[in-house]
């Protein structure tokens, strides 16, 4: 993997995140060197869940999404499980965090269920993505092109299908971000 020390990646994610596609990348980013911040709709504590409907570990937030600022991050990642971003696509700060990021070409990672708020952030037009099966018409209604693989690079972007690509999808996402100095 690349060494990204220094590099400061914010993961966007609230209660129903799944808990693999959060805890997996989070290692790692830091094992290559990153900063990770997780950023939430609240402070405290959110909820992880396994194979979306079990409850698991609750996870440590760093800092609300209403006082977070996009300029301070290298990067961001959208973990999936279907109520975490949807619970996120409604909010308008969490919407407008993960458009920053995309506006300004940074890295971008999303798996599973997670493109679902870019695609209320209306940046995935013109772009080639997956993600989980579901969600491929609302890709393709949004604009993108989705296809069913493992992992898809589209320049800044990185999307992955499920827990079983987080392999693939930490690794490229790693590699993206390293290619963004």
């Amino acid at each position: 993997m690349s060494d990204i020390k220094g590099r400061k990646v914010a993961i966007l994610a609230t209660d129903g995140v799944e808990r693999v596609e959060l805890t997996e990348p989070m290692k790692a980013l830091r094992d290559a060197g990153a900063e990770v911040t997780v950023v939430s709709l609240k402070t405290g504590e959110i909820q992880a869940m396994d194979q979306d409907t079990n409850p698991s570990e609750k996870i440590r937030v760093d800092l609300a999404v209403a006082d977070a600022k996009p300029e301070q991050f290298d990067a961001l990642v959208l973990p999936g499980g279907t109520t975490n971003p949807d619970k996120l696509r409604l909010d308008k700060d969490a919407v407008a965090f993960a458009r920053a990021f995309a506006e300004a070409g940074k890295p971008v990672g999303a798996i599973c269920h997670g493109p679902w708020t870019l695609v209320e952030a209306d940046v995935v037009k013109g772009r080639h993505l997956t993600s989980y099966p579901s969600l491929q018409t609302d890709l393709r209604n949004a604009g993108a092109r989705w296809s069913d693989e493992t992992c898809v690079v589209d320049n800044n972007f990185v999307t992955s299908r499920n827990p079983k690509d987080l392999p693939a999808f930490c690794r490229n996402l790693v590699e993206t971000i390293g290619k963004a100095a």
